[in-house]
């Protein structure tokens, strides 16, 4: 065998471990990648239950949220600068949602989900109240997507949800 034989040989082999190591590296690309998009959806449902498990909790809290959503004049003021601060909170983590879903880190399935759940709560009579209040605190492409969304046929939130087995 001549050096010509050994060198065009081992540029074969180093063509192969290169090609292999290309494959290797984009399969743990797609796996962190896979990965990513799991802990960010999963931060998406955490940052939700963060603020919605204070309502679970108080009685209080629970009341205000529930009737400030229907009927916010039925609040005193300082029940109305809480649900405020809920709505603040409620509104924010939805942003963040939607933020993640537009930069592809969220399954499509899954922003549906979280899609229709904000259409039943941005057009209760108090969190619409509260987002034609401030609309600036939330980013731009998050307003132009709230004010694009339709209002559902059927409404239903915590404060409209079991209106029907009341009667």
């Amino acid at each position: 065998m001549n050096w010509d034989a050994i060198s065009a040989i081992s540029q074969l082999i180093g063509s192969l471990a290169v090609v292999l190591s290309v494959l290797y590296l984009a399969v743990q690309v797609h796996q962190s990648t896979r990965v990513a998009r799991l802990a960010t959806q999963d931060a998406a449902a955490t940052a939700l239950r963060d603020v919605t498990k204070p309502l679970m909790e108080s009685a209080e809290l629970e009341r205000i949220w529930r009737v400030g959503l229907e009927d916010i004049n039925a609040l005193s003021v300082e029940e109305r600068a809480r649900f405020f601060h809920a709505s603040y909170q409620f509104l924010k983590a939805f942003e963040t949602i939607h933020f993640h879903y537009v930069y592809g880190q969220m399954d499509k399935e899954l922003w549906e989900g979280w899609r229709g759940l904000l259409c039943h709560y941005i057009f209760a009579s108090g969190m619409a109240h509260y987002w034609k209040l401030r609309p600036e605190v939330f980013s731009e492409r998050f307003r132009k997507f709230v004010d694009s969304l339709e209002a559902p046929a059927d409404q239903r939130t915590v404060g409209t949800l079991f209106k029907e087995e009341r009667r």
